[in-house]
């Protein structure tokens, strides 16, 4: 599952991105990614664990609503769709 979102461009502010994806580990849990920085620049990069996918996906959807209410738009999305995104 991966989500991209992106602030608007607002002069003089730089656009900002934070990317969100999860990836299956060898060992059977979850790595959350966290990428986020100035838009076309160097981002801060943060690996997180978990040992679910329930788990892993609820972290993920905690950060993709904490990052909306900041002003952040989802420009991109794939995977399976969470059940607080089908309303």
């Amino acid at each position: 599952m991966r989500i991209y979102m992106q602030t608007p461009y607002i002069p003089p502010n730089p656009m900002r991105f934070y990317h969100l994806h999860l990836q299956k580990d060898l060992l059977g849990g979850w790595t959350l990614v966290r990428e986020s920085g100035p838009q076309g620049g160097r981002g801060q990069l943060t690996k997180t664990h978990f040992d679910s996918w329930d788990a892993a996906e609820a972290a993920m959807i905690k950060f993709r609503d904490a990052q909306i209410k900041r002003g952040y738009r989802v420009v991109f999305r794939e995977g399976q769709p969470s059940i607080s995104e089908n309303g």
